[in-house]
């Protein structure tokens, strides 16, 4: 029997909200594992005597292996199948939290977050996969799954501070990687009841693709964060940088000439496809650099405690929560145009009012941008997926959304890498890296508005 015979019965047999609970749960704990260590920095950085440069390393292990991994779990979810790939994912995602929790070391706890790293890779596309090909047939059905997907995943995000700081108050920092397991236990032993998606025999596994990229974008987020350490002049920086560049250059390359590449690049002959790249790479290198600013000026400027700071990003949570449930109504209403402009001029408006933050700043005065930003965010992410979920063929939703995740994850890292660079040097410093990241933000977004206005219908 060739792969491309190899399903069971279609998935719409399976109840809806089976299909969507079980992605989501995956979704959650990746998530979930991007912001709720933000809220832990301090006490890591007390357990291990750790510097910025290497708490900075404890958060883009993680997104980095999760970044240059996906388009590679993208197309093994395409070759061997959704639900093979994603119960592999869950089970690495489950056996890394362990590992993150008992770390003896910095060393120790930067090495098992990219085990996670490699987890949450294999999760997202191939859940993203389930769904594509669940609902294919139902496109209003399948705007309402990835809405409620996404929902789950932004309030995961936005509630990792908040549950990171409970678990910090009422235990210590490493429960905030035990919470994990039994959410992916229960996520593996549910995955049964799912049907095997189509695979595909026609398509080959690009190594030489898939080293390449992965050298390129390690070298960047590397000398990013090591800048300040080193000095652009240093030749481990400059190396460092021509070496991702000469590297980039191989990947495309080898894009261009492979038979089956890793990232088909005909994706981009299409400008709404590349538009809401652009657009995935500005949300999520605004808001997780901003995050984990944010989180060293709650704590390390404010003195609030790890709780208190946790229940300080509450108001990201509601934001998340609440625009993306209304986000599959208004996008099967108005299509996907007006809820990302409306979605960008909200983050925007959001990044605007932190220019407030100072040493003395009353809460008060942060809680309508840390509403504002979420809400704006959620608006606009799940019209962006479905905008690229609709524009390929179901065969590659997979890669699809492995592409557009691994943008998303990769401008994640940069944001840390970079926003974290500029806040080394004690509270002037993280101030300021507070007010150059909403400057950056609310250039960049309105330039986003002007694409999305030319190019998407």
């Amino acid at each position: 029997m060739s792969l491309s015979n190899t399903t069971t019965s279609p998935n719409h047999t399976v109840p809806f909200g089976w299909i969507v609970g079980i992605t989501s749960l995956a979704f959650v704990v990746a998530q979930l594992d991007v912001s709720i260590v933000n809220i832990a920095l301090p006490p890591i950085a007390k357990t291990y005597q750790a510097s910025i440069s290497t708490l900075q390393w404890v958060i883009d292990a993680y997104t980095l292996a999760f970044a240059v991994l996906m388009l590679s779990a993208g197309n093994l979810s395409d070759l061997l199948g959704a639900k093979r790939i994603f119960q592999l994912g869950i089970c690495i995602f489950g056996i890394a939290s362990i590992g993150c929790g008992f770390a003896g070391s910095a060393a120790t706890l930067i090495a098992f977050r990219v085990l996670q790293g490699v987890g949450a890779a294999t999760m997202i596309p191939s859940s993203l996969a389930i769904l594509n090909q669940a609902f294919a047939h139902d496109p209003a059905k399948r705007v309402r799954a990835v809405g409620l997907w996404t929902a789950a995943g932004s309030a995961a995000i936005a509630a990792g501070p908040i549950v990171g700081g409970l678990l910090i108050q009422i235990s210590n920092w490493r429960y905030i990687f035990f919470v994990n397991v039994p959410l992916c236990l229960a996520g593996f032993l549910f995955s049964f009841r799912l049907a095997q998606n189509k695979t595909s025999v026609n398509k080959g596994f690009d190594i030489a693709g898939q080293i390449t990229w992965m050298l390129s974008i390690t070298a960047l987020i590397a000398v990013i964060i090591e800048w300040p350490n080193f000095g652009f002049k240093d030749p481990v920086i400059f190396g460092g940088l021509l070496f991702s560049a000469a590297t980039l250059v191989a990947f495309l390359t080898i894009e261009k000439r492979v038979n089956h590449p890793m990232l088909p690049l005909h994706l981009f002959d299409a400008p709404t496809f590349n538009v809401l790249l652009l657009l995935g790479a500005v949300l999520n290198g605004a808001y997780y650099g901003t995050v984990f600013t944010l989180s060293l000026y709650l704590q390390n400027v404010l003195h609030y405690s790890s709780l208190n700071a946790g229940l300080a990003f509450l108001p990201l949570t509601v934001g998340f929560v609440i625009s993306n449930l209304i986000s599959g109504r208004v996008i099967n209403k108005f299509g996907i145009r007006k809820p990302i402009i409306i979605g960008l001029a909200m983050f925007a408006v959001g990044f605007a009012g932190l220019f407030i933050a100072k040493d003395n700043t009353p809460y008060w005065q942060l809680f309508l941008p840390f509403l504002i930003i979420p809400m704006g965010m959620g608006l606009a992410v799940p019209a962006m997926t479905n905008g690229i979920l609709s524009s390929v063929d179901k065969s590659l939703s997979g890669t699809a959304s492995a592409a557009l995740n691994t943008v998303r994850q990769a401008a994640g890292a940069i944001g840390v890498a970079v926003f974290g660079a500029i806040g080394v040097g004690g509270s002037a410093a993280i101030l300021h890296s507070i007010s150059v990241s909403a400057t950056i933000t609310i250039i960049s977004t309105l330039a986003i508005i002007g694409l999305n206005l030319k190019y998407l219908k």
